[in-house]
């Protein structure tokens, strides 16, 4: 699987992303910006596309119509900041499959991207199956006759590749698209090394020499008449993929936490320079998308009492009387406030949703 996250968030973005690789195997791409976003959804074949709405260059909602106004049909599911049924159906009009709210749980958004991959893919099963041959991506387990074959990543990635399109031939370049990003593309003829130690240990475990064969001039595909029995469906074990969520979101809250001094020198800014009187449209304009990024990210990270806080000053820098006494005084309390709750440790309800029972 391969997916597109369009995010300027980046502790947002790199969350999401590892979130994916680690639980569900995916190669993640990320965009920073709407015009970046458009540019790879256009050049390479993604399974889904996960678009956040306020993006720089060009915004979500009209790159989502880009998209569909090309035929692109990839699921695309929307993050969006507005709770309102407008924003909501301004995406769904858009041509948008899902959407999520921010601050979103993190539980809630993988699963919702696994079912827009399960409608996207209706004849991708839990379980993968081809005569002996099962792969089970809930424990990333690979076996062939019930003995356990040991597979680095890239292995066992081709193998699912193989698995989920289990009829098609891949040329060496399709597998190279599919399985690895931008910045680490190999040479063609790595993927013969991949191919040859994958039938090595298939043959190793009892399978036949060509269980994966060659289509000279095509590329490879998995030997149709070893095909003995039909995929099944099995129950994803949802504690470990509350696990890996739960590690992923914690390494990059981290991450997050750690440039809040940065976020936050924005809003002070802002703040000091409205009580002076001296608060030019620039510097307000860049708090406000500063806040409304902030109120995002806190909520989904856990911290619930500091995103309400963050979703406050966003509201009162925009308001056309915000210069006034009150509403400064109201901003310095606002953000004294949000700097004391961003020291303390995040809400237990991200821990409660994620915990193993």
């Amino acid at each position: 699987m391969k997916i597109l996250v369009v995010e300027d968030d980046n502790s947002i973005a790199q969350a999401v992303a590892a979130t994916l690789a680690q639980q569900q195997h995916c190669l993640v791409d990320i965009a920073t910006d709407g015009q970046e976003g458009w540019e790879l959804a256009v050049a390479f074949n993604y399974d889904l596309i996960l678009l956040d709405v306020m993006l720089p260059k060009l915004d979500g909602v009209s790159l989502c119509r880009q998209l569909r106004r090309k035929g692109e049909q990839i699921p695309i599911l929307m993050l969006t900041a507005k709770d309102t049924s407008t924003d909501k159906v301004i995406g769904l009009d858009a041509g948008a499959d899902d959407y999520v709210v921010k601050p979103f749980d993190f539980p809630e958004l993988f699963a919702r991207v696994r079912a827009l991959l399960r409608r996207g893919t209706s004849t991708l099963p839990p379980v993968l199956q081809w005569g002996n041959l099962r792969l089970d991506p809930s424990s990333c387990e690979v076996t062939y006759k019930d003995q356990v074959l040991h597979l680095t990543p890239k292995e066992y990635a081709v193998l699912a590749l193989f698995l989920r399109d289990a009829r098609r031939t891949f040329s060496r370049s399709t597998i190279v698209d599919r399985l690895w990003n931008l910045e680490d593309p190999p040479q063609e003829d790595t993927i013969k090394s991949y191919i040859k130690s994958l039938r090595q240990k298939l043959k190793t475990a009892g399978a036949p020499s060509d269980f994966i064969e060659t289509v000279y001039g095509l590329g490879y595909r998995l030997n149709s008449l070893l095909q003995d029995s039909h995929p099944e469906s099995i129950v994803s074990d949802l504690n470990e993929v509350q696990k890996e969520i739960l590690s992923a979101v914690t390494k990059f809250r981290e991450v997050f936490t750690a440039g809040m001094s940065d976020r936050l020198a924005v809003l002070k800014q802002a703040v000091e320079s409205l009580y002076s009187g001296t608060l030019n449209h620039e510097v307000r304009s860049q708090a406000v998308i500063e806040a409304h990024k902030l109120a995002g990210a806190l909520g989904s990270f856990g911290f619930t009492q500091a995103s309400q806080l963050a979703q406050e000053i966003e509201f009162l820098l925009e308001a056309q009387d915000s210069n006034n006494f009150t509403h400064c005084l109201r901003l310095c309390q606002l953000l004294e406030a949000l700097e004391e709750e961003t020291k303390q440790n995040p809400d237990k309800l991200i821990m409660s949703t994620l915990s193993v029972s």
